[in-house]
């Protein structure tokens, strides 16, 4: 990056090469706690895109070839640079996020988890064999890299998403292309610098920076094999169908509308704390927010109460001021769009038991915490998704209440469930249209070992990012059938063959 009057400069990486902005249009990457420009991010063309595809194409013949115990040791080095450098992307993302410290260290470590899982990549991509499928016939399945894969990420996790796959396709052999989000660049600008360092070839890690012109590049080149996306609903039903209309294999990670129900027996010291950590935190920027609290039977009376005290005593401010609890939202145009379901949700009934609405800064981009009671399935600030630092209270009778409620969502990322009672429990998973689900636990983020497994329209591909899917997403199978025609018998005339003196 370069600086310039406006902010740094970020550049496109490019066959190994920095590239500079040449003239390209640019969108401002702004720090959200303060409102001023940082950098300018280039907006880059569909030539940009085919330059980038063509150096990576040079790039993935020898690195697939690379044996996989030698890509693995890059990715060893890469994440003992990452853990030199953990609190320099801590910051960075604290910078051009807005989080706090402690959510911005955790987004960096969960992000090294995965570099870890793709470290054993020698043992992920082993196929299968089985002897004998008939007489004298063996089978075996062996896993390739794909070639030039992409991936298209948000704002709201700048280091972790594009670690999601970032390892795990390279540590398969492909080359990547990163299209990261235009308000959130840095931390992609400087893992790419560390890549390097880890001993990565040229052309084998690629950005390309920019907004919608990109992306539809990346998704209609022909020679980009597969695309993984993380953003909002719209654009990855997009994504999705765009993409595989140009015969391309794509994981689209959609938007949410997370449930948390909390029974009568909840233990709510320890339950209330845990729910505004899923509400507030990040400014209730990431899809695994709990965003629609459902309160069953006689508890809700008391579990708002207590809500509305923690929330009110939260300290809003600055990522990088210790003690600050509650972020800024990304851009000042997202502020307006959540204060608008903060207005809707009043005039569609809802009780506005706490009001965010007015800025408790005057720089940046801040909202204060807002709680809503009485909200109904019928509302829209109860079914769409908001993005942003709103919880809304739904009041049932029962869990079976709450399980139809939370199924009549259109998204299914997560549910959580806050009791003591294992049969509610078990009740409620085998029930509950959600594909990550917390007992306890208000924020159910899946180990880098498991699959992000969000369904319905949280989801839209079969393969999901992390894990072994992510392994398979990256990779295909090649099938042998094998049967040696040495002997007309099947078998070989090696095994008759008398053994040579000094064999």
């Amino acid at each position: 990056m370069q600086p310039s009057e406006k902010g740094l400069e970020v550049r496109n990486l490019i066959g190994g090469r920095w590239e500079e902005r040449d003239g390209r249009d640019t969108e401002p990457v702004y720090d959200p706690a303060t409102g001023e420009i940082v950098a300018q991010t280039p907006l880059s063309t569909r030539d940009d895109v085919d330059r980038a595809v063509k150096k990576a194409q040079e790039a993935f013949a020898s690195w697939a070839a690379t044996p996989v115990v030698e890509r693995a040791r890059v990715l060893f080095s890469f994440k003992d640079l990452l853990e030199e450098h953990f609190e320099e992307l801590r910051d960075l993302v604290t910078l051009e996020n807005g989080k706090d410290a402690a959510d911005a260290a955790g987004e960096v470590r969960r992000g090294i988890e995965v570099v870890e899982f793709a470290c054993g990549m020698p043992t992920l991509m082993m196929g299968e064999t089985l002897r004998d499928v008939a007489k004298g016939i063996d089978n075996s399945s062996w896993r390739y890299p794909l070639g030039v894969v992409a991936a298209i990420t948000p704002f709201n996790f700048p280091c972790m998403v594009p670690l999601w796959t970032m390892p795990v396709a390279i540590g398969a052999g492909n080359a990547y292309i990163l299209k990261p989000s235009e308000r959130t660049p840095l931390c992609a600008v400087r893992m790419g610098e560390i890549l390097s360092e880890a001993g990565l070839p040229d052309g084998v890690f690629s950005i390309v920076n920019g907004a919608r012109e990109a992306v539809d590049g990346i998704l209609e080149h022909p020679d980009i094999k597969a695309v993984s996306f993380v953003g909002s609903q719209p654009v990855a039903e997009h994504v999705y169908t765009h993409g595989c209309a140009h015969g391309k294999r794509v994981q689209a990670l959609a938007g949410a509308k997370n449930s948390m129900v909390v029974m009568p027996d909840a233990v709510l010291e320890k339950a209330v704390p845990n729910i505004i950590s899923s509400a507030y935190g990040n400014a209730g920027e990431r899809c695994l927010a709990g965003s629609v609290l459902v309160a069953v039977g006689g508890v809700a009376d008391d579990l708002v109460a207590r809500l509305k005290e923690a929330a009110a005593s939260m300290k809003v401010g600055p990522g990088k001021e210790e003690g600050s609890e509650l972020t800024p939202v990304i851009r000042d145009s997202h502020r307006d769009k959540v204060r608008s379901y903060v207005d809707l949700g009043e005039e569609e009934g809802a009780e506005v038991v706490l009001d965010g609405r007015e800025a408790p800064l005057q720089e940046g981009f801040f909202m204060g915490p807002t709680l809503l009671d009485r909200v109904t399935a019928e509302m829209r600030v109860g079914r769409e998704e908001i993005f942003g630092p709103v919880l809304s209270v739904v009041r049932v009778d029962t869990l079976e209440e709450a399980i139809e409620f939370t199924n009549g969502s259109p998204f299914g990322n997560a549910c959580s469930i806050y009791t003591e009672d294992g049969a509610a429990v078990r009740h409620w998973r085998e029930r509950v249209e959600a594909g990550m689900l917390g007992v306890n636990v208000g924020v159910a983020a899946p180990m880098a070992s498991f699959p992000f497994n969000g369904v319905k329209n949280s989801f839209y591909g079969d393969l999901h990012a992390t894990g072994k899917d992510g392994v398979r997403f990256f990779t295909e199978n090649k099938v042998e059938i094998t049967r040696w025609l040495s002997d007309p018998a099947g078998e070989s005339k090696a095994v008759k063959r008398p053994v040579e003196s000094g064999a």
